[in-house]
């Protein structure tokens, strides 16, 4: 599937894999990525942090973003921005599809 100059879905780009993240990078720049991802009921991604902020939309599903401690429930069509140097981390609720974007500068 050509990426570049085609008009997709983003729910459709990467397919659930139960027990298992998958994701497909959709653009890998200098200055930035963009990348979408899924998750399997329970699956997430553990603590960490990053030097710039992330931008996530969840496309399908739900998902529990911790930042700093709190904890957000982000539901399909909502967004959330993880701020650069705060530790956060994601846990799939129900299964859940979100796109990444990372600006590196």
């Amino acid at each position: 599937m050509e990426l570049i100059g085609n008009a997709l879905t983003l729910s459709e780009l990467v397919a659930y894999n139960e027990g298992s993240v998958v994701s497909k990078t959709l653009i890998d720049k200098k200055v930035g990525t963009v990348t979408m991802f899924s998750f399997g009921a329970g699956q997430g991604l553990s603590e960490h942090t990053v030097p710039y902020d992330a931008f996530v939309q969840i496309v399908d599903g739900e998902a529990e973003v911790t930042i700093a401690g709190a904890v957000h429930t982000v539901t399909a069509g909502q967004i959330i921005i993880m701020p650069a140097n705060i530790p956060h981390e994601m846990k799939a609720v129900k299964q859940f599809k979100m796109l990444l974007i990372m600006i590196r500068s």
